[in-house]
C-alpha cells in the first residue's frame, strides 16, 4: 500500500501549502479570496475566515502527512509525491491568484 502513502503525501502537500497564503493573509488581518466568498475562490472573505480556513487546511496537511504511513524526508519517493503536490498547487494558486493580484503579467506578442 505504499503507492497509498504517496498520494496521502502528495494531497497533504496541496492542503500545507493552500494553508499558507490564507494563514498569512488572515494573520495579516487583509482579507483574501476563499472558498466561502461570494463568488467561491473570486471574492473576498474577511482576515478571520481565512485563518480558520488556513488552520483546517493545516490540520488535514498533518493528517496526511504525519498520521498516515511514515513520512520520510530521506526518501526519495516521499520527497517526489510531497514536491510534486506542492509544485501542482503552487502552479494553480499562483494562476488563480495573480488574476486577483496583479502576478500574471499580460502575453508579449
Amino acid at each position: 500500500m505504499e503507492w497509498a502513502h504517496d498520494a496521502s503525501y502528495f494531497f497533504g502537500a496541496l492542503f500545507l501549502t493552500n494553508a499558507i497564503p490564507h494563514f498569512v493573509s488572515g494573520v495579516m488581518g487583509r482579507p483574501f479570496q476563499s472558498p466561502f466568498a461570494k463568488p467561491p475562490g473570486e471574492g473576498l472573505s474577511s482576515s478571520t475566515v481565512n485563518v480558520l480556513w488556513g488552520s483546517f487546511n493545516l490540520a488535514l496537511a498533518y493528517g496526511l502527512i504525519c498520521r498516515v504511513g511514515d513520512f520520510d524526508v530521506r526518501s526519495t519517493e516521499h520527497v517526489i509525491a510531497f514536491g510534486l503536490g506542492t509544485l501542482l498547487i503552487a502552479l494553480v494558486s499562483a494562476r488563480l491568484f495573480g488574476r486577483f493580484h496583479g502576478g500574471n503579467l499580460p502575453d508579449e506578442s
